[in-house]
């Protein structure tokens, strides 16, 4: 509740230890740099409201592109857009840039892990990667729009997955031919040597993916 007027702050912090009646030393140990823990608690604690909402509904009978706008769907109804407004506000900081990249990054390999992406070699990042964009980019759009019921976000959603597919088409129609062949035999090789985070690169006993 003191969000709004405070910000993610330490005077927001402070505040909500004189409602609950917590000592400021154990706040600290809960959040030590302040606002930007508490921001960075608000935003996983959505992710896990997000993640067990869809795990209690049937997606299988929508196309997967379907269930991935849903998903997007579902993380911003779960949020308060005032509190995310001033998140936003925060992570745009240059200190703060890498935690809200990080955040991110995280929202979106929670959607795809949940949605049950087992991809393991390049897939694994460029995902992620398209992911966060859409997700950044509505999230911008959703905190401007007064429309009833946020259509016009949900519209706006629904053209960034489009235009996500189109490139996947084109992929697509390139795969298997011999322009493609011949990049995957040459430089595109380099591709087959990234592995996602924990997964053992094929051939090199003892090494994994870049970031572990």
């Amino acid at each position: 509740m003191h969000i709004p007027f405070d910000g993610w702050s330490d005077e927001a912090l402070r505040a909500a230890c004189r409602d609950t009646g917590i000592s400021a030393d154990v706040a600290r140990s809960f959040f030590p740099r302040g606002g930007v823990d508490l921001a960075f608690a608000y935003h996983k604690k959505g992710d896990a409201l997000m993640v067990a909402r869809l795990k209690d509904e049937d997606l299988a009978s929508m196309r997967f592109r379907d269930r991935i706008a849903h998903a997007v769907r579902v993380r911003l109804d779960v949020a308060d857009k005032e509190l995310v407004r001033r998140g936003m506000a925060l992570f745009a900081l240059p200190m703060n840039a890498a935690d809200g990249s990080r955040a991110l990054w995280e929202t979106a390999g929670l959607i795809w892990e949940t949605l049950g992406d087992t991809s393991t070699d390049v897939n694994w990042y460029t995902k992620r990667a398209t992911l966060s964009a859409v997700y950044s980019s509505t999230v911008l759009y959703w905190l401007g729009d007064d429309s009833a019921g946020n259509e016009s976000t949900w519209a706006f959603l629904d053209r960034r997955i489009d235009d996500v597919m189109k490139i996947e088409q084109v992929k697509g129609r390139v795969r298997g031919t011999k322009a493609h062949e011949m990049f995957m035999a040459g430089p595109g090789k380099v591709f087959d040597m990234i592995r996602a985070p924990g997964v053992p690169r094929d051939g090199y006993p003892g090494q994994t993916a870049p970031g572990e």
